[in-house]
């Protein structure tokens, strides 16, 4: 790290001066992971190659932890535009449906209205939460990369099952003071 030393000025409230000395100075190069200035250097970043086997072909991801929204694992082509009206994602992954086929299934946590709490507990839905219809707000497909930084992040799974599954629906209001 270059050490620079500097006196700065710091004009206060009142007519006198006050003296802050500053023992270093951190360049450009030194902040961030980029080690580079980015005034004089231009980077391109590196195309990311998202997954190209069809949905029903691919391997699972492992959940980032408990009760994490699943990755997908599948090419997402021809899927958009996600709408309220139009979601490719539930011709599969609508439970009943998943069930037949092999796909992971909603989770009973989207066919609840969280807005709506009648005596501390969300009522069911017969279809899926308006609130949830845009799957790619917590779900998305992953670039095969290497990371700028190792991710030392060890999740702990309190049941095996949680590996698999979400298990929000049981635990949702764990702590949080509201009678089921």
């Amino acid at each position: 790290m270059k050490l620079k030393k500097a006196l700065l000025v710091f004009l206060g409230c009142s007519s006198l001066a006050s003296l802050i000395v500053a023992k270093e100075v951190i360049a450009p190069e030194e902040l961030g992971i980029r080690k580079a200035p980015l005034e004089k250097e231009v980077v391109t970043p590196p195309k990311l190659e998202y997954p190209k086997a069809p949905p029903g072909q691919s391997k699972r991801f492992k959940r980032a932890y408990e009760n994490a929204p699943p990755q997908i694992p599948h090419s997402i082509e021809g899927m958009f535009p996600i709408t309220l009206k139009n979601n490719a994602c539930l011709s599969c992954h609508m439970p009943d449906v998943a069930k037949q086929i092999g796909a992971t299934p909603l989770p009973p946590t989207h066919f609840m209205d969280f807005y709506y709490l009648p005596k501390g507990k969300a009522p069911q839905l017969t279809d899926v939460d308006k609130a949830r219809w845009n799957c790619l707000l917590c779900h998305r497909p992953q670039a095969n990369v290497k990371p700028v930084v190792k991710n030392l992040f060890k999740p702990e799974f309190r049941v095996p099952q949680a590996k698999e599954r979400s298990r929000l629906h049981e635990v949702i209001y764990e702590g949080v003071g509201v009678k089921k």
